[in-house]
């Protein structure tokens, strides 16, 4: 069973900075394409971004290119989403998420609780 252990999330004000952490338990973050997805209240679940298992390579929803930056820590088996600027509507519970190779499609192969982001204008 696939533990994702979100953490990171907090209450920041808009222009402020927060970076998620991902260290999944059951789950070798090099092997797999993951990222991260969202959640606000109200709204469907969305993708945010994704790095790939076999070339690092990135992929990133139109609303945060720029301001995210998403990377991975094989010796920790940790992903991480590092956010700046944030803004109001970046409010959300992140997910970190599997995702298909290409980073196409996130999955719901496993999930977790996921950490709150709150940001105040």
């Amino acid at each position: 069973e696939v533990q994702p252990m979100e953490s990171g999330g907090g209450l920041v004000q808009a222009g402020g900075s927060l970076r998620l952490s991902c260290a999944p338990s059951g789950f070798t973050v090099v092997e797999s394409s993951v990222g991260w997805t969202r959640q606000a209240p109200g709204k469907e679940r969305e993708g945010v971004s994704c790095i790939s298992d076999s070339d690092n390579n990135t992929n990133y929803a139109d609303f945060v290119k720029g301001r995210f930056t998403i990377s991975r820590d094989v010796a920790k088996n940790t992903v991480y989403l590092q956010m700046n600027n944030l803004k109001p509507e970046d409010t959300a519970v992140y997910y970190c998420t599997p995702w298909t190779d290409d980073c196409t499609h996130w999955t719901e192969d496993w999930w977790g609780q996921g950490t709150q982001v709150s940001v105040s204008s």
